[in-house]
């Protein structure tokens, strides 16, 4: 590993005047060792006897430079290196293919990053093996502290758009302490992956905003090595400092294991609570245990090493494409916003009471009408998405027209493609109210509102500059996904579902659907009457009442299920439910049809 240091402790081979000429050349090999004076300035603090530790620390640091003298300096010093090296220092990563992406290598890692790092893996072998809950915030609040810690040595500075970053990636993470379901939990998972990628390379660009939500990845191999190298130069001059550090917590695991036993044993109401508390570790999971030590292991380093030395993921461009004329560029688009035009005018009058024409000439009711019609118009939305970008990218660049006519003919657009999405949306509340909800529904429903929002922001771009709009779109997106979880789509179909039989709107309740919900749907499906609450909920029961997770891999919602099913568990053998729930239509479609239902 190179750092600041290593580059200082080499001996000077220019005269003193080359100095003003490094700072104007960074890249000059006759100026490069030229940075002699500053690590002087730097080291005259330091007591003349250092101790054994630093001076192994500096030995290992320096180790290895001039190995790499032949490898040209890098250049000047650019906003993304945030203090992790000077200009001119040398990157150690090589002449790969995201090399020029690299700032110089990040300063020798902190005792209180690995310590971090060891806490993130401890825990994720105590509380990762059980399943999801509030487990997940528990581990990555270290990981959190070790990057924290990482950003501080290299000198880099908490932004708002960071911690706007690192605090929605927390916020999600609180999907799976509350709900059950699996599907908005792995959603909120994955989000809040991008999030806390996002937080540590911190691009504002399109291409850099996409890459950085995956780039963590790029940094687990390189934080392994700059664990490993660290670890060595600190424990070779620090033997004496480890081995106190083992017998003091040896001493204190001896004391809690003695101690805790005796308090045990003497009351039963103890004895429970530290079972609930303390993890439930058994040898045969032992390679299940040490494969998610691991896991948070290299997970944390290479959250610390991306905070520390983040990849310039923004150096990675698309060149603009080459302007067209104005003629050539706005007719197609003007075409296509008459066509808009036209649609949307059908769509008001058939929405909006002009219904009884269209039902005479096609035969369709208003849920065929609704249901014949919402996928295209979501292909539709997401189709003008890309028009869009392909029209920004050849759009006529000449002046203060040109910018006039591309906001007046893209605006036009996204204005008419609202219209489109509020008719998409109608549709699919007609349909809902004729059939019921479901998960597919209200997840392209959800999609449809989301990209409505997207068609808000590149109006608003299209009026105060463009210069946040892919930071805006991944914020918009993330609380999308957050609230999303937080709403609990399972208990809100059970609760359309249900108020629909209260209502009368339905025969019958698809026990078939409803009872492969969650556990979050339990509260409105204990509403039913019987034999219908019983049917529904007989499965949710099994699972929730014979379920051995502990504490911290337990959802709220499945808690709160738990405790209304105990008070109130189901009836019957389940024999009554062969007849339940299935008088009318299932789903949105006859039983005597072909069975093909796309929502």
């Amino acid at each position: 590993m190179s750092d600041q240091s290593s580059e200082a402790s080499r001996p000077p081979e220019q005269s003193p005047e080359a100095g003003p000429q490094q700072q104007q050349q960074p890249q000059s090999p006759e100026a490069g060792p030229q940075q002699q004076p500053e690590p002087q300035v730097e080291q005259q603090p330091q007591s003349p006897a250092p101790t054994a530790p630093d001076q192994a620390i500096k030995t290992a640091t320096t180790a290895g430079t001039p190995a790499r003298a032949g490898t040209p300096a890098a250049g000047p010093g650019n906003p993304w290196q945030y203090g992790a090296g000077t200009p001119g220092a040398k990157n150690s990563t090589g002449d790969g293919a995201t090399a020029r992406l690299r700032p110089p290598a990040p300063p020798l890692i902190r005792p209180a990053v690995l310590w971090s790092v060891l806490a993130t893996a401890v825990l994720s072998a105590l509380f990762l093996g059980d399943g999801l809950g509030v487990n997940l915030l528990i581990v990555v609040v270290p990981a959190a502290l070790a990057a924290f810690f990482a950003a501080r040595s290299a000198g880099r500075r908490l932004r708002p758009w960071t911690a706007t970053w690192a605090v929605g990636g927390l916020a999600l993470l609180a999907v799976p302490a509350l709900r059950d379901a699996g599907w908005p939990t792995f959603l909120a998972v994955v989000s809040a992956f991008a999030l806390g990628s996002l937080a540590l390379h911190g691009s504002r660009s399109w291409l850099g905003v996409f890459i950085s939500s995956l780039g963590l990845f790029d940094s687990v191999v390189p934080g392994v090595i700059w664990g490993v190298r660290g670890i060595r130069a600190r424990a070779d001059g620090s033997r004496a400092r480890w081995g106190s550090a083992l017998r003091t917590t040896a001493v204190a695991l001896v004391l809690l294991v003695v101690f805790g036993t005796l308090f045990a044993s003497a009351d039963a109401a103890f004895a429970d609570l530290l079972g609930d508390l303390m993890p439930d570790v058994s040898v045969g999971e032992g390679p299940w245990r040490i494969f998610l030590f691991a896991l948070g292991l290299a997970g944390a380093l290479a959250a610390a090493y991306a905070a520390a030395a983040p990849v310039r993921w923004d150096g990675v461009t698309v060149p603009p494409g080459k302007p067209r004329g104005r003629a050539e560029w706005a007719l197609p688009l003007i075409v296509l916003n008459l066509l808009f035009a036209a649609f949307i005018t059908l769509q008001l009058v058939v929405l909006l009471g002009g219904y009884e024409k269209v039902r005479a000439e096609t035969g369709l009711d208003h849920a065929e009408y609704a249901r014949q019609g919402f996928w295209q118009l979501l292909w539709a939305t997401l189709l003008t998405l890309l028009v869009i970008a392909l029209a920004l990218r050849w759009a006529p660049r000449g002046g203060s027209r040109d910018r006039t006519l591309v906001r007046a003919v893209l605006g036009t657009l996204c204005v008419l493609t609202l219209v489109v999405v509020a008719s998409a949306l109608r549709r699919m509340d007609l349909y809902v109210d004729e059939y019921g909800l479901t998960r597919l529904r209200i997840s392209v429903a959800a999609m449809e509102l989301w990209l409505g929002v997207v068609l808000v922001l590149i109006l608003a771009a299209g009026v105060f500059g463009a210069r946040f709009l892919p930071r805006a779109i991944a914020v918009s997106a993330a609380a999308g996904v957050l609230a999303f979880g937080l709403l609990s789509p399972d208990g809100l179909i059970a609760e359309q579902n249900v108020q629909r039989f209260e209502d009368g709107k339905s025969t019958g309740i698809d026990i078939d659907y409803v009872k492969d919900l969650s556990a979050d749907a339990v509260p409105a499906l204990d509403r039913l009457p019987e034999p219908e609450r019983s049917c529904a909920l007989r499965i949710i029961q099994n699972e929730v009442l014979h379920s051995d997770a502990p504490w911290y891999a337990t959802s709220w919602g499945e808690a709160r299920a738990k405790e209304i099913l105990e008070k109130r568990p189901v009836r019957g053998d389940g024999r009554a439910c062969y007849g339940v729930g299935r008088d009318g239509s299932r789903d949105g479609y006859e039983p005597d049809d072909d069975g093909y239902d796309p929502y």
